[in-house]
């Protein structure tokens, strides 16, 4: 089994819909039961065995750097990497990562709460060849399906990914293992000098190359709002008292 021991995380963006209209914001900072949210993405990691963590920023990159030095783990190299074209969508973030990773890579966000178990889970069953993505089928307990990115399936295999899918039986929960491939994938799907991850994710799944590794009961929350920081905080805070099982 292919050991996976780097990992790319974006953070690039603004975060303007949590942060409002507070311009000392950065959201990969912002307090989560009194933690650091970025915190929870690196300790997670740390025990999935991840040894040398990729960060690629953007907005108020200086800022951003000299606070999330201070909350890197020990035993953890930590490299930043500066997208300056952070306006642009996340595959720009992406293709900023290129020229430093080897392969295969784990590819999650700065904005993303993880039951550290799914990412064992996780790590233990990819395809080095494929792009891999872990997927929910919990459709029901999606806090905001309408802005979450389907994903449709046939088997195990990816075959349309998009927030305004149709037809799709599971969403995609910000958490890759990515072939050095992706980056041919993103930039064929460029238009204009941008585009997203989703984009180069349809193209490759258009080529049979997305395997999708569904997460089962484990937990996750993406927090792009104030109602989801809230709703992640509640969850976490039940899962410390023990009201709704453990986070591993």
């Amino acid at each position: 089994m292919t050991a996976i021991s780097e990992a790319v995380i974006l953070m690039a963006g603004e975060g303007s819909r949590l942060r409002d209209s507070d311009k000392t914001f950065l959201k990969p900072v912002v307090p989560v039961l009194g933690r650091p949210l970025i915190s929870y993405t690196l300790d997670a990691l740390v025990c999935a065995g991840i040894k040398t963590v990729h960060l690629v920023v953007g907005y108020e990159s200086e800022r951003m750097i000299a606070q999330v030095e201070q909350l890197i783990p020990s035993g953890v190299s930590a490299f930043f990497i500066e997208n300056r074209d952070w306006r642009k969508q996340n595959g720009i973030s992406l293709l900023a990562a290129a020229s430093h990773v080897g392969a295969p890579f784990l590819l999650t966000m700065s904005d993303h709460l993880f039951d550290g178990a799914m990412i064992d889970h996780f790590l233990d069953n990819f395809d080095p060849g494929l792009l891999n993505i872990a997927v929910d089928r919990k459709l029901e307990s999606i806090f905001d399906l309408d802005d979450a990115m389907k994903v449709q399936t046939r088997g195990n295999r990816v075959i349309g990914i998009g927030k305004d899918l149709r037809n799709y039986d599971a969403v995609d929960v910000g958490l890759l293992v990515c072939p050095l491939e992706i980056f041919n994938y993103i930039e064929r799907s460029r238009r204009n000098g941008d585009c997203s991850l989703a984009d180069g994710v349809r193209l490759m799944a258009g080529d049979n190359k997305v395997r999708a590794i569904d997460i089962g009961g484990a937990w996750w929350q993406d927090v792009d709002t104030l109602q989801m920081l809230r709703h992640a905080e509640e969850k976490l805070s039940a899962f410390q008292t023990g009201r709704l099982g453990k986070l591993a």
